[in-house]
């Protein structure tokens, strides 16, 4: 076949790239875009036509056989390769393909001196033939320990095409194995110069890198190398177990305790509070923040599991959730996640199948409890955590640069538990299905940014439904929309869509922290009031009513009491083997000495009808609420004491000695 050009403006028309050029590049270009695997066509130029003639026939009948020539190279099957490339090669000594690739096979079996020779043949047919100039010096680098003359080969393919990041790459490679350091560091920076988004390249300089006792780059490299590599290949193994060897080397050092150290100070001058940073492993999660509002104490304490690894990004991490918290409290933002007995009743029953089928399989009934309070307790978690940790993390890795290789490390570890957590085959028997979705789908979100940070996907192993993984995807690009601007508080618009999203807002509220603290405060001192005068006889009724309905509001903001539950089930204990008449007499006097009134802070309230024991003012209030259940049930919603769900609770945790 022959094509016939005339050298005009229709043939830039059709070819933009030859406007402007020579002879040279029209040859090189039409000779590329008319080459067909091996085949290459012949470009002449006769007056100001240009002529491209093409060997049809060979194509026509060796295209076959070249193609299975392939196929049996990328088996590694030689044997039967080569007889059928020799035939080739009789028939068209001219087509430097052929030479190539038996000079591939002949490196391959170790034969070096005849690949040499075949690679040769193949430049005198070709002589800008780029692999087998590449090949050549591979080679004489790889095998011959002969740099000199690899770069002679490897500096013509530069000639023919010093934008082939490939090849240059290769030649780089090269150099690196034979300990050229400083020769590969030069190939490997000019590919990033042609194509920065190579991961093999940045894998090189990574190595290189290590090498050179720069760690920290070290670490950058390896971590662009994952992040641009989209395939699960050796490169990636690779790229992976060269992130983990750097980051290890790095943490070693006490870099990570200058940085939280310093950071620590600064929220200390800004918080105007105190931070202790202590170590304890029985905490339920790899680390947390006990603010000293919530403890009753002068300072804030961040609790970390040291059995973690690099414990200095956990420790980051509760302290970036202060500073959110400071930021927060400055605009009176700040949010508390409150999740009282009322909200566990709720969950509870949402999976009665689950404990159902608990029941059935012949599960204690305490295991059960235990079981069911876990689910809720790390359901909560989860949604309290997730949103709020993305920011802290996306935080950490834009401000914090040496802090990333700690970073990388930890969120591995909690990823991979996070991972188990949903995947275990047990877990997965056992679990409530909508519980355990939704549980998965914050755990993906989770996987989502370590491949977004740190290029390291583990997405495939939560064996996801399209639905877990859309939804996912959705809130993360939700959290991705709220990232890029950022104001004080706005995670937890974040919390409260998600627990919507997911349909599981019903687990828990979120109060304004001013809110809630001034509650507790009024609390108090109802509290007073109404042990000064359970019965009400010295208040207007009105007045009564609406305190008790501003009282029962209010205990909605503080949860349970959790000390009331535990009064209440000494009381249950008391009363057990007690007449049901000797119940009603203490139910009475214990209401006719509150007309006296009760004080909290008191510790020596005394019953006469109780010998021996002294009571506080919470404490006789709870036998108080239990006495009339037992002996007045009836009359028990007249006393207007918004103990239900302490009551409730009591009931569950109270086993009886009968």
């Amino acid at each position: 076949m022959t094509i016939y050009h005339k050298k005009d403006n229709f043939l830039f028309t059709i070819f933009p790239e030859l406007r402007g050029g020579g002879n040279k590049l029209i040859i090189n270009t039409l000779t590329n875009y008319y080459s067909y695997g091996p085949f290459r066509p012949i470009v002449t130029f006769e007056n100001e036509m240009i002529i491209v003639k093409i060997d049809v026939n060979s194509i026509l009948n060796q295209d076959a056989e070249y193609k299975q020539v392939v196929s049996y190279c990328e088996k590694q099957n030689y044997d039967a390769a080569k007889p059928i490339l020799t035939k080739l090669i009789q028939a068209n000594p001219t087509n430097s393909e052929y030479h190539r690739i038996l000079g591939q096979i002949y490196s391959d079996e170790g034969n070096h001196e005849e690949a040499i020779n075949s690679m040769i043949d193949a430049l005198k047919w070709n002589p800008k033939n780029e692999w087998a100039l590449l090949m050549i010096g591979n080679i004489f680098a790889r095998d011959k320990n002969d740099i000199d003359t690899a770069l002679k080969y490897y500096d013509h393919v530069l000639a023919i095409n010093p934008n082939d990041h490939f090849a240059i790459n290769n030649i780089g490679a090269n150099l690196m194995q034979q300990g050229r350091i400083r020769e590969a560091k030069r190939y490997f920076e000019q590919v990033l110069k042609i194509e920065n988004k190579y991961p093999n390249t940045h894998y090189g300089l990574s190595v290189i890198a290590e090498m050179e006792g720069d760690l920290h780059s070290a670490f950058y490299s390896v971590i662009q190398s994952l992040k641009l590599n989209s395939k699960r290949d050796g490169l990636y193994q690779n790229s992976f177990k060269q992130a983990i060897e750097v980051a290890n080397k790095i943490i070693e050092s006490d870099q990570g305790k200058k940085i939280f150290r310093a950071y620590r100070s600064k929220l200390e001058f800004e918080g105007e509070t105190k931070i202790d940073i202590v170590a304890k492993n029985d905490i339920p999660t790899a680390a947390k923040m006990e603010l000293a509002e919530n403890y009753n104490r002068d300072k804030h304490i961040v609790l970390y599991n040291d059995t973690f690894p690099a414990i200095e990004h956990l420790i980051m991490h509760e302290l970036v959730h202060l500073d959110f918290t400071i930021q927060a409290r400055k605009r009176n933002l700040h949010q508390l996640f409150v999740s009282n007995q009322s909200h566990k009743a709720t969950f509870w029953k949402s999976i009665e199948s689950s404990i159902y089928k608990l029941e059935k399989m012949g599960i204690p009934e305490e295991s059960i409890e235990n079981y069911c309070n876990g689910i809720f307790e790390g359901i909560n978690r989860q949604i309290y955590n997730t949103p709020i940790d993305l920011f802290i993390e996306d935080f950490l890795y834009k401000d914090f640069i040496e802090l990333r290789p700690f970073q990388f490390l930890s969120l591995l570890k909690m990823n991979e538990d996070g991972l188990n957590a949903v995947t275990d085959k047990r877990v997965v028997e056992i679990s409530p299905k909508e519980i355990l979705s939704k549980s998965k789908i914050y755990n993906i979100i989770n996987a989502l940014q370590l491949n977004e940070l740190f290029g390291f996907d583990i997405i495939e192993k939560f064996k996801a439904t399209p639905i877990e993984l859309k939804q996912a995807n959705e809130l993360y690009n939700e959290y991705k929309e709220y990232s890029s601007d950022k104001e004080p508080a706005e995670e937890y618009e974040l919390v409260q869509n998600w627990a919507n999203d997911l349909k599981l807002n019903s687990n828990f509220e979120l109060v304004n922290e001013s809110t809630y603290r001034n509650t507790n405060s009024d609390i108090d001192n109802l509290l007073e009031r109404i042990e000064k005068d359970p019965f009400g006889l010295h208040e207007d009724v009105d007045f009564k009513e609406q305190e008790m309905e501003k009282f029962q509001k209010s205990q909605e903001y503080l949860g349970t009491n959790m000390a009331v539950v535990m009064f209440m089930v000494d009381a249950f204990e008391y009363f057990e083997n007690e007449p049901l008449e000797e119940i009603k007499k203490i139910a009475f006097e214990i209401a006719m000495q509150g007309t006296q009134g009760y004080n909290p802070d008191k510790k020596d309230y005394r019953i006469s009808s109780i010998k021996n024991k002294k009571f506080s003012g919470y404490h006789i209030l709870a036998y108080y609420y239990i006495s009339w259940s037992i002996a007045i049930p009836e009359m028990l919603d007249q006393l207007k004491l918004p103990y239900d769900e302490e009551y409730k609770m009591a009931k569950s945790l109270y086993k009886p000695k009968k």
